[in-house]
């Protein structure tokens, strides 16, 4: 099977490849260091437009600020389970915009390996509905 990463190129243009796709996306993108007790090492432009934070105010921060006196439990427990055995997580639950307002997220939580130690996780964030 082909890496279809690898056929980028060099290094240096995959990297900017990813770049101009994490800064673009529609959906959030929240990433994590896995070595410092999940503190925010990056959020692109969508983060803000979602929940009103720009970069700056979440980086080196626990992506708990989001959550609420709404936000259930239930979902962060799983979640927490997911990240100590390593897997990946999909959920959703009622976060908080910077401005208190409720919202329903969508997310998933998704393991950034070199070789088998996990070095970061990266959670792809969207508003949703109950429905």
């Amino acid at each position: 099977m082909t890496d279809s990463i690898g056929s980028l190129g060099t290094t240096k243009t995959s990297l900017a490849t990813f770049k101009v796709v994490m800064e673009n996306s529609f959906d959030s993108i929240l990433i994590t260091d896995a070595t410092t007790k999940g503190k925010v090492i990056y959020a692109n432009k969508a983060f803000k437009k979602l929940t009103g934070y720009d970069s700056s105010e979440v980086i080196g921060k626990s992506p708990r600020i989001l959550q609420g006196v709404g936000t259930d439990k239930k979902v962060i427990d799983r979640l927490a389970v997911a990240l100590k055995s390593g897997k990946k997580f999909e959920g959703k639950a009622i976060n908080y915009k910077k401005d208190g307002t409720p919202f329903i997220m969508h997310w998933r939580v998704l393991p950034i390996k070199a070789g088998k130690k996990i070095e970061a996780w990266v959670a792809i964030q969207r508003e949703g509905s109950v429905i």
